[in-house]
């Protein structure tokens, strides 16, 4: 799929928001499946990356090659 993303946006933001994406997935799946439990921090930051990726991909125009 990064493969397929990058046809149409640069390296530096499609794996930005690759790298986000995982993250925050990941994160969600370990409180989910082993109960992990996720802290403030952790909340904060989570919330900060999906905020990033959210400016990327709406108001940057790096997106497009």
């Amino acid at each position: 799929m990064l493969a397929f993303c990058l046809k149409v946006m640069t390296v530096g933001t499609a794996y930005a928001i690759w790298s986000g994406v995982g993250i925050t997935v990941v994160c969600g799946l370990s409180a989910w499946l082993w109960g992990q439990r996720l802290d403030t921090a952790a909340m904060l930051g989570i919330s900060l990356i999906l905020a990033g990726v959210l400016v990327i991909t709406l108001k940057s125009r790096a997106t497009l090659v």
